[in-house]
């Protein structure tokens, strides 16, 4: 038994002397040390410290995200991916290590004997039982390259995590993201029924006019024009809105919950919170598509590791102990017990060019990977530039649309009652009605994009995560 202790452990102390692959350092930061200073007001929460809960004030959209977190069958998809690579990995990690196998047989045969030289021979019968351990065939890893393989499809792992989360992340981005034209496609539509309402009493009116002779039919003819245009509108706000909730339901697994909590308009989405944008090297440690792109690059280093060990021999050792007898009661005797080791070393001497080839393809994917680094380093820069630039200037809008919308109100009502007086005609009631309309729609659009940018900008630094909920 301490022969087969000492051959067990024996490879496990020789393997993995040394590694040949490059050592693993991050690419330099290939975008500007920090955001433009004119788009980064004092903001002092920080969006990784915050879960989805406590940024969006909608108890709705919070429930909204929860069932999508719980249901979204892509996101099913993606965990059972982290199973996976983590399967894969333990398969890699097990061959740094012998793999024991005991065996056992018994077998019972016939067979002719020679009784002498030229004597006759004679059938005898007998029995053979052997039980033993043995060690596989193991490989020293005197080069790193079982060690490499394990270090690799680690990293795969690892990637896959970040992937993983930065999916979770995705997710309640695209929910928020659904929501919040939902909301606005409503809101949208109730602007649309609101108008028609207005404009057909006013169609009533115009017919009441033309009837009793006091205007001509072109005024009627208008009036019946901005009704069909809001007819048309309301229509379509309709279609867009049902495209939407269904949208909605792919997002969250299939089937909304059956109590959700009322929401809020969208003047009033608002939570109090002014996100700090940070530096750009933070984007490093709390984007996980960042975390994943690494993680890739560190597996395609480990992978030069393993196709440069290839050039060296490989080592192998082989060895079984165990014990034999005719009899089961004399299986375990002293006389009975045997063991053999051997090492076995290969190196392939001409391989058409396979080695060198398998290394070149190793090198390329690191090349390649370096520079998917790179673009999602810089895909994540530009999220956060363009969220912090949104932050800043669709507010501005959405003052400037509300100012505007009052402004508008007022020539709606002023030329309303010029109309009335004889003082104009209809034409310069149906600019402005239209004018007032188009306004409206384009307050309600502009705050559902400001809405939509605070959550994007809050996803692209990270935040979103819940201690109970962190997929990691």
């Amino acid at each position: 038994m301490k022969r087969l202790i000492a051959l067990t452990v024996l490879p496990a102390a020789l393997a993995g002397c040394t590694s040949l692959a490059p050592e693993h350092s991050r690419p330099e930061l290939p975008v500007a040390p920090e955001y433009d200073t004119a788009l980064r007001p004092d903001g002092t929460v920080v969006a990784s410290q915050l879960s989805y809960r406590e940024w969006f004030a909608d108890p709705r959209l919070r429930t909204l995200v929860a069932t999508a977190l719980e249901n979204n069958r892509d996101l099913v998809a993606a965990t059972a991916r982290i199973e996976q690579a983590r399967a894969r990995y333990r398969i890699e990690d097990s061959r740094r290590l012998p793999t024991a196998v005991a065996d056992a047989s018994g077998t019972r045969a016939r067979q002719s004997v020679t009784t002498g030289a030229g004597g006759p021979a004679v059938p005898v019968t007998g029995n053979r039982f052997q039980i033993g351990v043995g060690v596989s065939a193991f490989e020293l890893d005197f080069w790193g390259r079982v060690a490499n393989l394990s270090d690799a499809a680690r990293a795969e792992y690892l990637a896959t995590i970040a992937a993983q989360r930065a999916f979770y992340l995705s997710l309640i981005a695209d929910t928020a993201n659904t929501y919040f034209e939902i909301v606005e496609t409503e809101e949208q539509i109730a602007l649309a029924e609101a108008t028609t309402e207005s404009r057909r009493e006013g169609l009533r009116i115009a017919k009441l006019r033309l009837d009793s002779g006091v205007t001509s039919a072109l005024p009627y003819r208008q009036a019946e024009t901005l009704l069909t245009q809001a007819e048309q509108q309301l229509a379509a706000e309709r279609l867009a809105l049902a495209q939407l909730r269904n949208q909605l339901l792919v997002l969250v697994g299939g089937r909304e919950p059956a109590a959700l909590p009322q929401g809020i308009p969208l003047a009033a989405q608002t939570n109090g919170h002014q996100l700090a944008a940070g530096m750009p090297s933070d984007l490093l440690l709390v984007r996980p598509d960042i975390v994943a792109a690494e993680e890739r690059l560190r597996a395609a280093r480990a992978n030069i590791g393993a196709a440069r060990a290839a050039f060296f021999p490989t080592i192998s050792l082989t060895g079984s102990t165990g014990f034999a007898s005719g009899s089961l009661d004399n299986l375990f005797d002293s006389d009975g017990f045997g063991w053999s080791f051997g090492p076995s070393i290969s190196l392939p001497i001409f391989d058409w060019g396979a080695r060198e080839a398998n290394l070149d393809l190793a090198r390329a994917l690191e090349v390649e990977e370096v520079a998917n680094y790179d673009r999602t380093v810089q895909t994540a820069f530009r999220e956060v530039s363009d969220a912090l630039a949104g932050r800043r200037y669709l507010a501005e809008q959405v003052e400037t649309l509300e100012r505007a919308v009052v402004a508008q109100e007022r020539i709606a009502r002023i030329a309303r009652l010029r109309y009335r007086e004889g003082v104009a005609d209809y034409l310069e009631v149906l600019d402005a009605e239209r004018n007032l309309f188009t306004a409206q729609q384009q307050l309600l659009a502009t705050r559902r994009g400001a809405l939509q940018n605070q959550a994007t900008l809050f996803v692209a630094l990270g935040g979103g995560f819940e201690r109970s909920e962190d997929p990691s």
